[in-house]
């Protein structure tokens, strides 16, 4: 799956190349090693094969459409072996040294830690913000089931671009956002705010998840800690709690 994914197999079909040459030519490799390989696939239930050598979509191959309308953006880009998918791939590699030290590994393979791998890679940095963006269905009452008018102000803290947010200002408009990632990560939340429609409505912050928390908030939202240090995960989820329990007693 995570060679057609980066070969984009699904998307040369879905143009109307069917035949594994075709395919090969489109792809830039090998037709008969792909054809083993599509051959697999298909009797896995990826694909069909639709006469000797020509191959089609199935329900399950569209998943890997490049193409937010077959919701298989997040899909290929977790499956994709050039960019940040190749990352999250590898980097299993990588475990058996993990467990062994009790440290991380991942300098160890990519010469750079996580986020400094990032740092130097921008096009992979963007893809893992659109991995992160959806990793969670945009569910406005993901946070609170009741009582939203007591809310006024939201922190998202590693909330990522900003996607989960802008659907919860979107459905409270009395409700304004504080946005909390890293720089590199935040400086690409104008945009989604701009399309919500809650621009206005928005400020982000960009910091590391340990450092004090912006106050102000009557809600603090801390996510996507759960591969942190249980003592670190601990003392960022106190301080945002802290946090919104200072302002909701003013």
């Amino acid at each position: 799956m995570r060679v057609v994914a980066t070969l984009r197999i699904a998307d040369h079909v879905a143009a109307g190349v069917t035949d594994v040459d075709g395919l090969a030519s489109a792809a830039g490799c090998d037709a008969d090693a792909l054809s083993r390989v599509l051959r697999h696939l298909v009797g896995k239930g990826l694909f069909e094969e639709t006469s000797p050598g020509r191959f089609g979509l199935n329900e399950a191959a569209e998943g890997l459409l490049d193409d937010t309308a077959h919701r298989g953006l997040t899909q290929r880009l977790g499956l994709d072996l050039d960019g940040f998918g190749g990352r999250m791939a590898h980097a299993w590699s990588t475990l058996l040294t993990t467990v062994r030290t009790g440290k991380p590994a991942y300098q160890d393979l990519f010469g750079l830690p996580l986020w400094e791998d990032l740092d130097a890679h921008p096009d992979i940095a963007a893809e893992f913000d659109e991995l992160m963006a959806n990793e969670y269905v945009s569910d406005p009452e993901v946070l609170v089931h009741s009582d939203w008018e007591s809310v006024e102000t939201v922190v998202d803290v590693g909330g990522g671009t900003g996607t989960l947010l802008a659907e919860i200002l979107r459905a409270r408009p009395h409700v304004h956002g504080v946005l909390v990632d890293l720089p590199r990560t935040v400086a690409r939340s104008p945009e989604v705010f701009r399309v919500a429609g809650v621009s206005e409505r928005t400020r982000a912050v960009g910091q590391s998840f340990f450092d004090p928390l912006p106050s102000g908030a009557d809600l603090s939202s801390p996510r996507r800690s759960t591969s942190w240090p249980s003592t670190s995960r601990t003392g960022a989820s106190t301080r945002a709690s802290s946090t919104a329990s200072t302002a909701r007693s003013r």
